[in-house]
């Protein structure tokens, strides 16, 4: 007497040898004759255990990340081994020295001004620049992050404000978006790298320096985002619901604030999330014509003028952060705010 298992689909039933017992499991009513059956416990387990420990990794967002990621550990030390082994060979022969592969790639990965160094090289350097010095001194990462924070704020609102205001006037005055609007796309066809020393030395000439002319930078770069997502928010409300407005007597303040407002919120949220991380490149570009002392700017200056890679990395991916920080902090208010709002983020 053996009691066996088949298949049906995705359901499963048991019966015994004789056809005399049908027992069935979730949904299955019966067992279809002629399918494969198998009285292992273990096998029987297997085939409805459910996805795999691999599926369910890659399912997620956690898994797919985490594997690009070490792909592009790996293709980093294979490409810091590729770039810093013809100086390491020139190195070898130089001091007459016999060498071994492994004694190559060992010491490609450990050169103290490489061409490329190896992320263990970035990491070891943005952990003495940020935790074993002191945040007050000029060689420590979070003071320089601090200074160039400071004016990428200070740009980012402002060019937020401006970017509102704009879309404001261009919606409800049909002069401005026929005069304006090209004006304020044609902007953003000129390199940065162009207006920036134009921008710093006139300011610098009327005595305006430090933190404005940085700032000014940042606002060139983030009012056009929030400028051009406004005017679409704005303008995003149906007909239908613009006639009910009107229907409702509301003036042009009520539906402002009452219609039009909360429809642009989403694309508002959106377009900040873009202008926080360009204002902080603003204000790392504005730091690099005046040979500024302080800021990530100033630091991949002084870095690029000595040959320090390593130093040049780590207040890149300092940069990094600070500007993946920011938005992940407008992304939390704006779940916040769509919430208050009554919508679903």
């Amino acid at each position: 007497y053996e009691i066996s298992a088949c298949l049906v689909g995705s359901e499963m039933c048991i019966r015994d040898s004789r056809n005399s017992l049908r027992l069935p499991i979730g949904y299955a009513k019966d067992c279809a004759r002629g399918m494969a059956m198998t009285s292992n416990t273990a096998t029987l387990s297997g085939s409805v255990g459910g996805p795999s420990l691999w599926t369910r990794m890659m399912s997620g967002h956690s898994g797919p990340v985490c594997v690009v990621l070490l792909a592009l550990l790996v293709l980093w030390y294979v490409g810091a081994v590729f770039m810093n082994a013809p100086t390491q060979i020139d190195r070898y022969d130089r001091a007459d020295q016999t060498w071994t592969t492994s004694q190559l790639i060992e010491d490609t990965l450990a050169q103290e001004r490489p061409i490329l160094p190896a992320p263990h090289q970035v990491v070891e350097e943005m952990y003495k620049s940020i935790f074993a010095i002191k945040i007050t001194s000029k060689r420590s990462l979070v003071y320089h992050s601090w200074v160039t924070l400071s004016s990428t704020l200070l740009g980012f609102s402002i060019g937020t404000l401006l970017g509102i205001v704009l879309a404001v006037g261009i919606v409800h005055v049909m002069t401005l978006e026929k005069s304006l609007m090209p004006w304020v796309i044609s902007s953003q066809t000129i390199p940065i790298l162009a207006i920036a020393p134009m921008v710093i030395v006139v300011l610098g000439a009327i005595g305006i320096k430090g933190l404005v002319p940085k700032a000014i930078i940042s606002t060139y770069l983030c009012f056009f985002p929030v400028t051009i997502s406004m005017v679409k928010g704005l303008r995003s409300p149906q007909v239908i619901q613009l006639d009910l407005m009107r229907t409702y007597n509301a003036s042009k303040w009520q539906t402002f604030w009452q219609l039009r407002l909360p429809s642009a919120m989403p694309y508002l949220f959106a377009s900040l999330k873009v202008a926080i991380a360009i204002s902080l490149v603003g204000a790392i570009i504005g730091e690099l014509p005046t040979g500024a002392q302080a800021g990530l700017g100033a630091r991949l200056l002084a870095g690029s003028y000595y040959g320090q890679t390593i130093q040049i990395w780590s207040a890149l991916f300092t940069a990094a952060f600070l500007a993946a920080m920011m938005v992940v902090i407008v992304g939390w208010c704006e779940r916040r705010v769509l919430v208050r709002m009554g919508v679903s983020a």
